[in-house]
């Protein structure tokens, strides 16, 4: 389906893009927050393709692939929210620092 393929490069562009703001930032808790943002582009990726692969072929071999990347891309896009939410108090206190000096 065109819309899955639309999703996943969608998804991998914006993990590319956090990954270079990752490393192009000096700030620690900065880093973390966008980590957990690329972390979440990652997990839409792979679950996305997951989702693609239920579609595309109908062996029993596509289903489990398919199945355990759904599970892989949900436990990365969770574990990747809740590091977000951790991160965004501590990423704002840092950037107000940052401002003040």
């Amino acid at each position: 389906m065109p819309i899955f393929v639309i999703l996943i490069i969608l998804s991998f562009s914006f993990y590319i893009f956090y990954k270079v703001k990752f490393f192009r930032s000096r700030q620690p808790a900065e880093r973390q927050w966008i980590s957990a943002k690329s972390r979440i582009a990652l997990g839409s990726f792979v679950s996305i393709f997951g989702l693609n692969q239920l579609f595309l072929y109908d062996t029993t071999t596509a289903l489990i692939v398919a199945i355990v990347f759904i599970l892989i891309g949900g436990l990365s896009i969770w574990g990747g929210i809740k590091a977000y939410k951790f991160y965004t108090p501590h990423a704002v206190k840092e950037a107000e620092a940052a401002r003040k000096n």
